[in-house]
């Protein structure tokens, strides 16, 4: 740990980075990784971006050469990805990251508009009648997964530093009609996963229920408002504060 304090990799989604009002800069000090960092007393550096899964996390890692700057140098990795990896996907995912490349550009609209006006029917009737409430963004199996690649591959290079994961999150969503029914199957998964390897949790959803289900968050029904943020920047803080002691 340097003298300027601890230095915390986060990678997340959306939910790292959006107050409750728009998107904010990463140096937003009210958002939940600053806020964890300065309760340390060092910084956080948040690579991030809108629907990221446990998948892109990975990606991310593996192909990021920033990342790889910074990996000598980080106190702690955090990987906040949950958010986005348990929420309903009526078309598969694969599918759905390809609309953005359609052309020309008026069947890219027409497209994209058709399926944000079904997704919250879709949503809502395979929860309904679908084993499982029908596709996952990233099904749960595959976000241990994912989470296993980048601890290893960060233990592989800087083996003891200290991992912790947050676990989903709960919404109230008009985008995803309001459902949620794959989220007790990401959060079993990612916890035996978390409790195999040593890696740290922070249950989010303890932090944030009241606020997103009550109203108090973004309108969207998803993203915190600086309520939500604090809560949560204020747990990660002290659930690390101990991780740091044990591996210096």
């Amino acid at each position: 740990m340097s003298t300027e304090g601890p230095l915390l990799l986060v990678l997340g989604d959306s939910l790292a980075y959006h107050g409750p009002d728009r998107p904010e800069p990463a140096d937003e000090p009210r958002l939940w990784p600053n806020v964890a960092a300065a309760a340390l007393g060092g910084r956080a550096e948040l690579v991030a971006r809108s629907g990221w899964t446990a998948r892109h996390a990975w990606q991310a890692l593996a192909d990021d050469p920033r990342i790889w700057a910074l990996l000598p140098r980080i106190d702690a990795l955090v990987l906040g990805t949950g958010g986005m990896d348990s929420l309903p996907s009526p078309l598969p995912t694969s599918v759905r990251e390809l609309l953005p490349a359609l052309r020309p550009e008026p069947l890219r609209r027409a497209v994209r508009g058709g399926y944000l006006r079904a997704q919250p029917r879709l949503s809502r009737a395979f929860a309904a009648t679908l084993p499982g409430g029908g596709p996952a963004t990233l099904p749960a199996r595959l976000t241990a997964a994912y989470l296993e690649r980048c601890r290893a591959a960060v233990h592989s290079l800087r083996p003891g530093l200290p991992v912790l994961t947050l676990l989903p999150s709960v919404h109230r969503a008009g985008a995803y009609g309001g459902v949620h029914p794959h989220r007790a199957a990401a959060e079993r998964a990612t916890r035996e996963w978390a409790t195999a390897h040593g890696v740290g949790l922070l249950d989010v959803a303890a932090l944030v229920a009241d606020h997103v289900l009550g109203g108090h968050g973004n309108v969207d029904g998803m993203h915190w408002g600086w309520d939500g943020h604090r809560r949560v920047g204020e747990a990660l803080g002290a659930a690390l504060a101990p991780m740091l002691t044990v591996s210096r």
